[in-house]
């Protein structure tokens, strides 16, 4: 790209608000999963009877639970991720090309 479209696009309000939204929800989608597995850190450091409690009398522990949640929680928090970039990141961005056509 020429320095000067980059520079316009640079200007552009739409860019501006699509960066803008987008850093914001990366950003608390990642102080939530931070969150959660520093809680984990601290419950398998800090609770060890807690973690250690049999669940159903077999060997799954109530540790071997809250580990798979975080995982789910990771893979559910991407899918948020997803559908927002696919629809609201989708239509700045679809606004941000078409004030560049003009």
């Amino acid at each position: 790209m020429e320095d000067a479209s980059v520079q316009r696009i640079m200007r552009d309000p739409h860019f501006r608000e699509l960066v803008r939204r987008r850093s914001e929800f990366a950003w608390v989608l990642s102080a939530i999963m931070l969150a959660v597995y520093l809680g984990f850190i601290l419950l398998v450091a800090f609770a060890h009877n807690l973690m250690a409690i049999k669940i159903g009398g077999g060997e799954t522990s109530v540790g071997i639970l809250i580990g798979l949640a975080v995982i789910l929680l990771a893979f559910v928090l991407t899918g948020i991720y997803v559908s927002q970039a696919n629809s609201r990141f989708d239509d700045l961005t679809r606004d941000l090309k078409e004030g560049l056509e003009r």
